[in-house]
């Protein structure tokens, strides 16, 4: 079994960093959602952050799919679908906690 270098990222950040796998994926989807809104001066009640997490997070699934069919192992859709789950549920709250209160509204944004 040959892991690819998508694979192999992964494992190196789960050692290095010492989170589960789930919480890795919180944290990552965390960081892409606040850093694109950051970046691109987008605000959080911007569909847009939330689409670069949901894209980053299908396309993570997918590389993973495609990696387990390359080294002959099942493809496990349960884990594929909490690995999206796990990725989105913040974001997805966050840019719902934006567009209908107030909390993450600044002096310029009222």
């Amino acid at each position: 079994m040959s892991d690819g270098i998508f694979q192999a990222a992964k494992f190196w950040l789960i050692d290095s960093t010492g989170l589960a796998k789930d919480a890795l994926h919180v944290h990552i989807a965390l960081a892409l959602f606040f850093s694109s809104a950051l970046l691109l001066r987008w605000p959080l009640r911007s569909w847009k952050p939330w689409l670069v997490v949901l894209v980053a997070a299908l396309a993570g699934e997918a590389w993973d799919i495609w990696d387990s069919l390359a080294d002959g192992r099942p493809i496990l859709p349960a884990a594929n679908w909490q690995d999206v789950w796990n990725a989105m549920l913040w974001p997805t709250a966050i840019l719902l906690l934006a567009r209908t209160t107030k909390l993450f509204h600044t002096r310029a944004s009222r």
